[in-house]
């Protein structure tokens, strides 16, 4: 994939393939399939009016999966703050819950190189068929060892026993 920048930054050429993993708050099951379809749309619509290029979307009812080609021109940190703090917004305008909703602070991105995307993908569209076998801390956890990101127990997501 390629951005190419405003003129200030002429042949300046990337590709920056980024998954993000995030969890409703409380680590509540409220994403309903109902909801789901006009979630992923409104978030696939926040990433390409940041510039970024939505590869694959998929919301359990109490996490989501979005891979991003990125942009360059905005970090990681933004794009996270921007696709959680509207989505959640939005989710709260559309009164689909009795209570507010927020997504948990903080999220994990993890990077990965073209000849992943297709494996990738598959992975994030098959979530529901996933999680009938693996929890989504199970999962998360993974992902932290599997990309050797050092992590303490006590500021992962807020897990329900």
């Amino acid at each position: 994939m390629r951005h190419k920048m405003q003129i200030e930054m002429a042949n300046t050429y990337t590709q920056l393939l980024i998954q993000f993993v995030f969890a409703v708050k409380n680590r509540e099951t409220i994403i309903k399939e109902n909801i789901r379809l006009h979630l992923e749309k409104y978030i696939s619509g926040i990433v390409q009016n940041k510039q970024h290029k939505l590869l694959a979307i998929y919301c359990m009812p109490d996490h989501c999966h979005v891979l991003v080609g990125l942009h360059p021109a905005q970090s990681i940190s933004d794009l996270a703050k921007d696709i959680k703090a509207n989505s959640s917004k939005w989710l709260n305008e559309q009164t689909y819950f009795r209570s507010k909703f927020n997504w948990q602070e903080g999220y994990g991105a993890f990077s990965y190189s073209k000849s992943q995307l297709n494996t990738v993908v598959n992975y994030i569209l098959q979530q529901q068929e996933h999680h009938k076998k693996k929890t989504f801390k199970e999962e998360y956890v993974e992902f932290l060892q599997k990309f050797n990101v050092e992590y303490d127990q006590q500021y992962l997501f807020d897990w329900i026993v």
